[in-house]
């Protein structure tokens, strides 16, 4: 007797099979981004007193620039309990899961601005990893400023280590704050729905995005402003030098919401 087996849902023969196939290859080679982050975990230096004195150096050098805002900023969160709740959880949660859903949405919708997306992120990712690797430096919540995540750490899955699952501390580096790739990334998620979108408000909530995420890293204290900026021109200058190289065409909608 012969069993007849049910068609696979899809032939990588055709256009859907195709695009199954290059979904997984690039969900792998963000897998590959993110192990290379954790590696990199393994040989950064996680001596405090050095990467103390590198924040204070920051502390400094914002002072003089008039833009020491950070203690005002987190001791606002501490002071409004849900305002700092709310904080917390989208410092462990927006930066993932926007980022995530944005990259998709370009890799099924928007074909032509997808390429340069991606490689912005990529390569911007791996110079942040280069500055954790010879700078470390160390966050406010780590020199003596109020730790907003810790405060609600009881109302949240993080644990003692930022964000970071409870117990896997070991997971994150806790030194990686020059650049801030929290506030890099949410400029990429503004930058990219720029290009992919003629929706004013698509290009508004990811920009708003973008501005959310700059106060609530500064106001959990986990990074300087001087972190965001540094974040914001690496994702940007690798923006601008990518523009001419991965053959963008831009794919604008043209519905305007």
């Amino acid at each position: 007797m012969t069993t007849l087996l049910p068609a696979p849902a899809f032939s990588t023969d055709t256009p859907a099979g195709r695009q199954g196939l290059s979904g997984w290859r690039e969900l792998g080679n963000l897998a590959l981004l993110y192990a290379a982050y954790a590696v990199s975990r393994v040989f950064a230096d996680d001596s405090m007193a050095p990467a103390r004195e590198r924040a204070f150096h920051i502390l400094i050098l914002e002072d003089t620039m008039l833009l020491d805002v950070e203690r005002a900023i987190v001791e606002w969160f501490v002071d409004h309990d849900a305002a700092g709740l709310l904080a917390a959880y989208y410092y462990a949660s927006a930066h993932y899961v926007v980022t995530a859903v944005v990259l998709m949405a370009l890799f099924l919708g928007r074909k032509g601005a997808y390429p340069r997306a991606r490689q912005t992120l990529v390569a911007s990712t791996l110079v942040a990893l280069v500055g954790y690797l010879l700078m470390p430096t160390a966050p406010p919540r780590l020199v003596g400023f109020p730790d907003l995540m810790a405060l609600h750490a009881a109302r949240g899955w993080w644990g003692e280590a930022a964000s970071a699952p409870q117990g896997m501390g070991w997971m994150t580096n806790q030194l990686a704050a020059f650049p801030s790739m929290h506030a890099g990334w949410a400029l990429w998620v503004a930058l990219a729905v720029t290009a992919a979108t003629a929706s004013r408000v698509l290009r508004a909530a990811g920009w708003a995005h973008a501005v959310i995420t700059v106060v609530v890293v500064v106001g959990t204290g986990n990074h300087w402003l001087l972190d965001v900026v540094a974040g914001w021109a690496v994702v940007f200058v690798v923006w601008r030098l990518l523009a001419r190289t991965t053959g963008e065409q831009r794919e604008i909608s043209p519905t305007r919401a």
